[in-house]
């Protein structure tokens, strides 16, 4: 059994002594990798190895505070907050950031158990200079990651990561000083009472029968609270977070148990979550799953049919997004700005163009403004649950205008790897079969990153014309670069 900690469920935290018994290495001289620090989405990697030992971990919490340390408003203000997810190694990483961050002259407090978008939140409105998320989302339990957020509750942008990992790399050794970070209730409390206060304000869900899965993750405990006290019954289930249980089969990457719940509690509505609890995917009444673009639909024409956008309406999506998407919308005079993978890319293409509404298909959904573009999973399915309230429709027939178009993939296995905008015969064919797509389709050609494959995706409204035209394609690249 874990040690219980300050912010909720049973989880090891504590001093190196008890770590090792859970697995989690206390590095004490940490090794300088040639590999940056940071990633697409802050730190990420194996929890107690690398960049995420815990030594590494505090010498990084003392770097941060060196270099926030001079854009401070004020020295009396220099509070860090702290969060973790469900997994075993969350307490002990906050602990040896908090160790750093103390060495540099921040007060660290933490809220213990918390999603991503919470932590964000508060590190926005409770005045702190600095929120550190200890999270990997919707990775296995072994993983883990720190997700850093301004006094705004924006992610540090490039810039400000590359001025810290240049001065880490300065000074690499572990801060040993400080205890561990003082844990606030109230902070929680804050957070849920905005959820239930002011996003669900006037929303009553009262006996509307719910099935909530919290991927045994950081919404295990506030996302149950929010929607029972807005009236509905909640049936929660991989709410209970063990340390190791975080992500397994369960979740926004494994609905399969949340469809099988809405089927045998004739729910209304199922609701998954991530490990981080930023994204959000939902299950209709019959179980069948509705993901990111079928949200994007569903709030996107509702707020058409409410007269709510002005002047071109448009919505922020990704690559990845299905060309369903941009029919469904088409039908109610939406466009699309189609940006590259990443909740970066969604937020900055909001602001730029003035938007109000992005997201992906892994159902990362990010309102603009009225959310501080801040993407939030539980936040999500309150907006979705107003749509469902104001139409007196169910989430089934809301999200009907969705139909997502099918998709042929086939790989390629090849001998080389040219660029292949120099495979003039290639290009041609591409652009024909686009051609004969024109809105309603799109073809997507990569080379594996790891594998001696090119890969070949073909979308349209059509399974079997899709299917010929993708094997077409697959047989042409394999005539010039086959293996």
């Amino acid at each position: 059994m874990g040690i219980a900690d300050a912010g909720g469920p049973l989880l090891p935290v504590g001093s190196p002594s008890q770590l090792r018994l859970h697995g989690i290495p206390h590095a004490r001289t940490p090794t300088v990798s040639s590999a940056p620090i940071f990633g697409t989405d802050g730190v990420r990697g194996r929890a107690g190895e690398g960049w995420l030992a815990p030594g590494v971990v505090s010498a990084l919490g003392r770097t941060l505070g060196a270099v926030l340390g001079g854009q401070g408003r004020s020295r009396k203000k220099r509070r860090v907050l702290l969060g973790h997810d469900g997994r075993r190694s969350g307490p002990e990483l906050c602990n040896a950031l908090a160790r750093g961050l103390s060495a540099a002259g921040f007060q660290p407090l933490t809220a213990g158990l918390i999603t991503t978008p919470g932590l964000a939140w508060l590190a926005r409105s409770q005045d702190f200079e600095l929120g550190a998320m200890v999270s990997a989302s919707h990775n296995p339990a072994a993983d883990n990651g720190i997700k850093l957020f301004t006094g705004s509750g924006e992610k540090l942008t490039e810039e400000l990561e590359a001025e810290i990992e240049r001065r880490w790399r300065l000074d690499p050794s572990p801060s040993d000083d400080g205890g561990p970070p003082e844990f606030d209730e109230s902070l929680e409390l804050a957070y849920l009472t905005r959820l239930v206060d002011k996003v669900g304000a006037g929303l009553k869900l009262d006996g509307l029968v719910l099935a909530l899965d919290c991927a045994n993750g950081g919404g295990s405990r506030i996302a149950p609270r929010v929607f029972g006290r807005l009236g509905a019954r909640v049936t929660s289930i991989a709410a209970e977070p063990d340390g190791d249980n975080i992500n397994r089969d369960c979740g926004s990457t494994h609905p399969e148990g949340l469809q099988g719940a809405v089927r045998r509690l004739d729910a209304a509505l199922g609701i998954a979550l991530d490990g981080d609890g930023d994204r959000c995917l939902l299950v209709d009444e019959r179980g069948q799953l509705v993901d990111g673009d079928g949200i994007l639909t569903v709030l996107a024409r509702q707020a058409v049919a409410r007269g709510e956008w002005k002047d071109r309406p448009r919505i922020v999506t990704t690559v990845m997004s299905n060309k369903g998407l941009a029919r469904a919308l088409r039908d109610v005079g939406v466009g699309l700005v189609i940006v590259d993978v990443g909740d970066k890319n969604v937020v900055e293409a909001l602001r730029r163009e003035n938007l109000k509404l992005g997201g992906e298909p892994s159902g990362h959904v990010i309102f603009g403004p009225e959310n501080h573009y801040i993407g939030d999973g539980i936040y999500t399915a309150l907006r979705v649950l107003r749509v469902m309230r104001e139409t007196g429709e169910s989430l089934s027939s809301l999200a009907s205008a969705f139909r997502s178009f099918p998709q042929v993939l086939i790989n390629v296995p090849v001998a080389r790897k040219p660029p292949l905008s120099s495979l003039g015969a290639v290009q041609e064919a591409v652009r024909g079969v686009e051609a004969e797509l024109g809105d309603d389709g799109r073809v997507l050609l990569r080379y594996s990153g790891t594998e001696p494959l090119a890969r070949v995706m073909v979308e349209g409204p059509d399974q079997e014309w899709i299917t010929r035209r993708a094997r077409g394609l697959a047989e042409l690249l394999s005539r010039e670069l086959g293996a």
